[in-house]
């Protein structure tokens, strides 16, 4: 059985180590190639160089020109709300701007998420918050990453989804996509902070209440401690030999 035959995603493959290539710049802004060049570096056949440039092309990595191929594109052309294109760029070099734009982003959608939450979300999806914080404290002070992670996801999308604004609630895959790079690539403490833990209590015990007041500055400090854990972990990452 041939390679393509059996790894029907080899084509997802090559197109993140294309669009990663674009991101870097190391395939710069307005070069092309050709469906032949991705043929022959890969071993593929056209029909999966032509799937991963329809991948590419549809994140707006590239553009197809005739008599040019693939041409690379500018950031300003990128479908930057697309998840997995934000998982390629967490996996690229220039990781530190797409984790200061996210964080930017969550700063700015997620305390009012919470805040709309409190005012808007039925009791029985408020009462849902508290188990979860209560269970991210568990799984967080026993050093339980994994189990953390999902239920940190599910913590922060209840939230997006039940805040009554159909585009922070279409944000909750991003927010997903975050929070699951950022214990991939290690930025993550093997144990998660007293007051990240606390904080998520603060907005969970907030919204249950209906205090949308309380639950914006909760989860306010929850992105502040965020920004600061990230920046810990690119200066510890910066002194690695």
């Amino acid at each position: 059985m041939s390679t393509e035959s059996s790894n029907p995603l080899l084509h997802h493959r090559i197109s993140r180590e294309l669009g990663i290539e674009i991101i870097d710049e190391r395939w710069v802004a307005g070069q092309a190639r050709t469906l032949e060049d991705i043929q022959s570096r890969f071993g593929v056949s056209r029909t999966v160089s032509r799937e991963a440039s329809r991948q590419l092309e549809s994140m707006g990595l590239v553009r197809t020109r005739r008599r040019l191929g693939l041409v690379a594109q500018p950031i300003e052309e990128w479908s930057v709300l697309d998840p997995q294109l934000i998982d390629w760029r967490l996996h690229s070099t220039r990781r530190e701007d797409q984790i200061y734009s996210l964080t930017q982003l969550r700063l700015a959608v997620e305390p009012a998420a919470a805040e709309s939450a409190a005012r808007l979300a039925s009791i029985h999806t408020r009462a849902r918050l508290l188990p979860l914080a209560a269970e991210m404290r568990r799984t967080g002070e026993a050093g339980q990453l994994q189990e953390f992670l999902a239920f940190d996801i599910e913590f922060h999308s209840l939230l997006l989804k039940s805040c009554g604004n159909e585009l922070f609630a279409a944000l909750s895959d991003l927010v997903a996509v975050v929070l699951q790079g950022r214990t991939e690539l290690g930025l993550m403490p093997a144990q998660p902070k007293p007051e990240a833990l606390a904080g998520h209590e603060a907005v969970a015990e907030a919204v249950f209440r209906g205090d949308p007041a309380a639950a914006r500055a909760a989860m306010q400090a929850i992105l502040d401690e965020v920004r600061e854990a990230f920046s810990e972990a690119e200066r510890e990452h910066a002194r690695r030999p």
